[in-house]
């Protein structure tokens, strides 16, 4: 063999061993026998600060243009009537829309049989102009809308400032989980190693569901006065790794 390609090999191999033992001495430093784990949990009252009045606009048409002409003209008389109630646009956001076939079955044939548009919307107001609540569902239901939902929220200012709040909270519980476990075994709590958080557990608290037909005005009229916001829990949970000698 050429001197100068054994040269190389022999380079190659001591690089290859000293990587070896490298790696194998990081792993080691942060081997399961060698880490304890403290799973952290925090759960804080939250109070919302938003109502949320869903509504559902759907309806039919021969062809997909009519169908969606005939949704544009209630959805505009939605707004038209929600502005008459003292609120402004951006208080009044579109969810979701759609325009679909719709299908029927004759002699085991699948026909088209028209099209569908629906249209969802929310309005939005504080907790603080809770009263105004049966007013938007008539308005709604005038211009010929169904109501879904009636949410009480959280805004985005309100959940980043729980979240960090739970966030943190849980945090310190893992630590003291982790210090806790690492004294029952009579070992020192070391660096962190990772942190994680698992979850963040809020969703929007349901004051009423309905199957989004006009008819259920009343019922969701009834339940909204009924039922005034009111602390919710919030949970949060993390996940930290620590180092123990």
């Amino acid at each position: 063999m050429d001197k100068s390609v054994q040269k190389t090999s022999i380079i190659m191999a001591g690089v290859l061993i000293m990587f070896l033992v490298g790696f194998l001495g990081v792993k080691s430093l942060v081997s399961p026998s060698n880490t304890i784990t403290g799973n952290g949990q925090a759960t804080i009252d939250a109070v919302p600060d938003l109502v949320s009045v869903y509504f559902t606009v759907q309806t039919k048409g021969e062809t997909s243009e009519e169908a969606n002409s005939e949704n544009a003209e209630i959805v505009d008389d939605l707004i038209t009537n929600v502005l008459k109630k003292g609120f402004e646009r951006k208080d009044i956001q579109t969810q979701s829309f759609n325009v679909y076939p719709e299908y029927k079955y004759v002699n085991n044939q699948r026909k088209e049989s028209g099209y569908t548009a629906t249209h969802s919307l929310k309005v939005e107001m504080s907790t603080e102009q809770s009263e105004k609540i049966g007013s938007v569902i008539d308005a709604g239901i005038e211009a010929g809308a169904g109501i879904s939902n009636i949410n009480f929220e959280l805004s985005q200012e309100k959940q980043n400032k729980y979240k960090a709040e739970a966030i943190k909270l849980a945090a310190e519980d893992s630590r003291i989980k982790a210090q806790a476990l690492a004294s029952g075994l009579g070992k020192e709590l070391g660096k962190l190693v990772s942190v994680s958080d698992s979850n963040f557990g809020y969703n929007p608290w349901i004051m009423y569901s309905g199957s989004g037909i006009a008819e259920d005005a009343a019922i969701a009229k009834e339940a909204a006065t009924s039922i005034q916001p009111s602390e919710q829990k919030i949970t949060a949970r993390v996940t930290a790794v620590y180092r123990i000698g």
